[in-house]
C-alpha cells in the first residue's frame, strides 16, 4: 500500500474471527464493547498505527487497518479482550490489501452474515468509522472504502431483494417463538435489555404477533419507557427481574454485558420457560440450562434456522455481487490514481513557486499592477494544467509510470518523503 501514498506502513489488512469457525464463546472472549474499541484504537495510535477500524458484533470481531505484519493488530486485540493469541489464531482468519478489501464488501453488503441479507453490520460499520475519526486513525483510505461500501449495501438493498422481509437475529428469534410456542397469544413475554438488538426484537414481536402480553426491563429505566410508550407495554424495574422471570413463559435476554446477567439463582420457575439469549457474549449463564422446565436458546442456534423467505433470497446473491464488483472497481480506480497524487501535488507546489515569483517580478516593474487579479487568473491555469495531467495519467494504463518520471524531470520536481 505505500505506493498508494496512503499509510507509512506495507500493507493493508483485515484480521478477525467470525461465527464461521468460532462459536459464542470464543466470540465472547474476543467481544469488544465501546469502551475497550476505543482503548484498542489508543493504543493503536500510541504505537504508530494510522488507520484503522474496529467492528464488534454478535457474529464477528475484526480489525482493518494497515501495519507492516498482521501480528500487530492481533496483539493490539488480544491486549485489549479476554481472548488469547493462540485462541485466536486456532479460528481467526487474515485478509490482505485486495482480500481484504473484498471481504470488508462482503460483510458490510450482508453476503457475509450469518443470516443472509442481514444490514445491521452497516450502522455498526459507520459507527466504527466516526468513533475511528475522532481518535485521528480515520486516513481518506479508510474514509472512500468505508463509503464506497455503503453505497454498494444501499443499492444491494433497494436493487435486489435480498433483504426481502426482515432479516435479522431479531427476526429470527420471533420465528423461533412462532414455530416452537402454540398459543402465542395467550403467554408472557418478558425482554431483558433494550439495547439495539431488544428495540428490534420488541418491534419485530408486536409487528409479528400481535402481542401485547410483553414486559420490557431495562438496567436503565427510562430507555425501556422510550420503547414502551411507543408501543403501549409495561415497564418493571431492575429489582423486580427476578419476580418477572416467575411469572413469564418466554424470557428473551439482549443486554449486551460482557459477563452473564442471567444465572441460575435469578430463575425460580415451576412452569415451562423458554430463554432465548441473544447476547455475545452471553449474557445466560451455561448453568442455567440444566434447570428444569427451563429450554435455552442461543442466538447461534436461531441463525440456523432457515425458512423459504431465506431460501429465495439466495437467488439475488449473483445480482449483489454484480453491484459490490462495480463499486469495487471504482474504488480501486480511484486507489490507482493516489500513486500519482505526490507528483501533481509536486507539480502545483512549482507552479505556484513559478507564479509567485512571476507576479512578484511584475508588480515591480510595471505601475498600477493589479497582483490580486493576476493571482486569480494564474491560480486557475495552474488548476487547469494539472488536472489535464492528472487526466493524462488516470487514463494511461500502460505507460503512466513512465508519464510520472517524464513529468519530474521535466519540472524538476521534488517528492515529499512520508
Amino acid at each position: 500500500m505505500q505506493r498508494y501514498h496512503i499509510s507509512r506502513h506495507n500493507s493493508f489488512y483485515t484480521i478477525g474471527l467470525s461465527y464461521k469457525k468460532a462459536d459464542a464463546d470464543i466470540r465472547g472472549r474476543f467481544s469488544l464493547d465501546e469502551v475497550s474499541a476505543v482503548a484498542l484504537l489508543e493504543q493503536a495510535k500510541a504505537e504508530g498505527i494510522d488507520g484503522l477500524l474496529v467492528t464488534s458484533t454478535c457474529n464477528r470481531t475484526e480489525l482493518h487497518g494497515f501495519a507492516q505484519h498482521p501480528f500487530q493488530l492481533i496483539k493490539l486485540l488480544c491486549d485489549n479482550t479476554k481472548g488469547t493469541v493462540e485462541e485466536f489464531q486456532a479460528v481467526a482468519y487474515v485478509h490482505k490489501n485486495k482480500e481484504a478489501i473484498n471481504h470488508l464488501f462482503r460483510v458490510g453488503t450482508g453476503l457475509d452474515s450469518q443470516i443472509l441479507g442481514d444490514f445491521e453490520i452497516i450502522s455498526q460499520l459507520k459507527r466504527s468509522f466516526i468513533r475511528s475519526k475522532k481518535i485521528g486513525l480515520a486516513n481518506p483510505f479508510l474514509e472512500r472504502l468505508c463509503n464506497a461500501v455503503i453505497r454498494a449495501s444501499k443499492r444491494i438493498k433497494t436493487e435486489t431483494q435480498i433483504s426481502s422481509g426482515a432479516t435479522s437475529v431479531a427476526f429470527a428469534s420471533v420465528q423461533y417463538i412462532l414455530k416452537e410456542i402454540p398459543d402465542i397469544a395467550n403467554k408472557d413475554i418478558l425482554l431483558f435489555g433494550t439495547g439495539k438488538i431488544g428495540r428490534n426484537t420488541c418491534e419485530n414481536l408486536i409487528k409479528h404477533t400481535d402481542h401485547s402480553h410483553v414486559t420490557l426491563i431495562n438496567r436503565t429505566r427510562d430507555k425501556a419507557e422510550k420503547i414502551a410508550g411507543k408501543f403501549n407495554l409495561v415497564v418493571r424495574p431492575y429489582s423486580e427481574l427476578a419476580s418477572e422471570i416467575r411469572k413469564t413463559d418466554i424470557l428473551i435476554v439482549a443486554t449486551g454485558s460482557q459477563s452473564p446477567t442471567i444465572t441460575k439463582e435469578l430463575i425460580h420457575n415451576k412452569k415451562p420457560l423458554l430463554i432465548l439469549d441473544l447476547s455475545i457474549p452471553k449474557n445466560v449463564s451455561n448453568e442455567v440450562a440444566q434447570l428444569e422446565h427451563v429450554s435455552l436458546v442461543h442466538l447461534d442456534d436461531l441463525s440456523k434456522i432457515t425458512d423459504e423467505t431465506l431460501e429465495r433470497r439466495k437467488a439475488f446473491i449473483p445480482q449483489a455481487e454484480e453491484i459490490i464488483e462495480e463499486i469495487k472497481s471504482e474504488f480501486s480506480q480511484w486507489l490507482e490514481t493516489r500513486k500519482f497524487a505526490p507528483v501533481i501535488n509536486a507539480l502545483k507546489k512549482k507552479l505556484n513557486s513559478l507564479k509567485d515569483a512571476e507576479l512578484d517580478y511584475q508588480s515591480k516593474k510595471l505601475a498600477n499592477f493589479d497582483s490580486q487579479q493576476a493571482d486569480i487568473v494564474s491560480e486557475r491555469i495552474i488548476q487547469k494544467i494539472t488536472r489535464q495531467f492528472a487526466n493524462h495519467l488516470k487514463e494511461s494504463d500502460h505507460n503512466a509510470e513512465d508519464s510520472l518520471e517524464l513529468i519530474q524531470k521535466v519540472f524538476q520536481l521534488e517528492l515529499d518523503s512520508k
